[in-house]
């Protein structure tokens, strides 16, 4: 494998990110929107960027209990910047923050962030899911990780599954890391009277992902031969022990984004109303050991706000078909003597 951290990974290496069948919209469907990753070629790792060259006020939740964030604080409704430029996910746990100084960096360089009089401030903030497991631990994103996500941002449908912020993601890990399955990065969108709400999920949850339209699992812990999916919930249920699992090696991280014009408080709500699309898909969901936080987004493209129902609704649909997607677009791995199949692999249902 190369050497060069910052290099692109050659498909024998790394599955690259995958276009489904039924394409379901992306983010970058939102006016003022683009995307980016970054995939490391040595191990599966990465980041992915979301840039608002023109700004757009924005909010965040943070619901699991084991988070790695940056510049959260500042989204807050009652503290003072309302708009950001960039948003970062990526790989790496908190040493994958240092992605977002790259972003800055190239946020500069391109004339993008808040003017304070004595030059650009670029207000990126970010938050990091735990993929350490997968290959070398000691490989993880950077700041120029950050800055070649900026360079490979465009308005196009970014690719799914293992790429990006998703590269190295692994879910169901509830009975141990040696039964569960590939996660991924996933993005959906939809439209309706004329607003568009869009999403872009890193799915690297501790539960399992279930196709909220059948109630099936999609990916998630497998029975004990590693053959067939478990279904977490219902084995609990039956009386079967967790297994222990360190804190913060779990987490969904994501942004929702609408072009729709809204105010720092219902930035903030929707960043809320989000995770509902978690819960739909996610079981177990938001716990001890993930750090699941949602970034929302509001361009104003649309040139007029619309109702918050419908705004909420929105987001919480379109915060669930990206997660399925992304476990639908990942595919297998191996590292450390444990492999772990994808839902392509099983045969998982189809997306929603």
């Amino acid at each position: 494998m190369s050497t060069d951290p910052h290099s692109q990974p050659p498909e024998s290496d790394q599955a690259p990110g995958v276009a489904l069948a039924d394409s379901g919209g992306s983010i970058t469907d939102v006016a003022g929107i683009e995307v980016g990753h970054f995939t490391d070629a040595r191990r599966p790792t990465g980041c992915t960027v979301i840039i608002t060259r023109d700004g757009a006020v924005a909010g965040v939740d943070v619901r699991g209990a084991a988070p790695g964030t940056r510049e959260t604080d500042l989204l807050h409704p009652s503290n003072l910047v309302d708009q950001v430029h960039a948003i970062t996910l990526a790989g790496g746990s908190a040493w994958g923050l240092d992605a977002a100084s790259g972003v800055m960096q190239w946020l500069e360089e391109n004339n993008i962030g808040l003017r304070v009089g004595f030059g650009l401030v670029p207000i990126v903030p970010a938050a990091v899911l735990f993929d350490l497991p997968v290959g070398d631990a000691r490989i993880r994103p950077d700041a120029q990780a950050g800055y070649q996500a900026c360079v490979a941002a465009s308005r196009d449908a970014p690719a799914e599954g293992n790429v990006g912020a998703g590269a190295g993601a692994l879910v169901g890990k509830v009975f141990g890391l040696e039964r569960a399955m590939r996660g991924g990065i996933g993005s959906a969108s939809v439209t309706v009277d004329g607003i568009t709400v869009g999403a872009i999920i890193a799915c690297n949850a501790m539960g399992d992902v279930i196709n909220p339209a059948t109630g099936r699992v999609v990916a998630g812990a497998r029975t004990p031969d590693g053959l067939s999916l478990l279904n977490s919930r219902d084995a609990i249920l039956a009386g079967e022990a967790p297994k222990p699992v360190l804190a913060g090696t779990n987490t969904t991280i994501g942004v929702i984004a609408t072009d729709a014009i809204l105010t720092k408080a219902q930035a903030h709500r929707l960043a809320q109303v989000a995770h509902d699309g978690l819960a739909r898909t996610i079981n177990p969901v938001h716990t001890m050991s993930d750090g699941d936080t949602l970034f929302a987004l509001g361009t104003g493209k649309a040139g007029r706000s619309a109702g918050m129902l419908l705004l909420s609704t929105l987001a919480a649909e379109v915060t669930a078909r990206a997660v399925v997607r992304a476990v639908l677009a990942a595919r297998g791995a191996s590292s450390g003597g444990m492999s772990w199949p994808a839902a392509y692999d099983l045969s998982a249902p189809a997306a929603p």
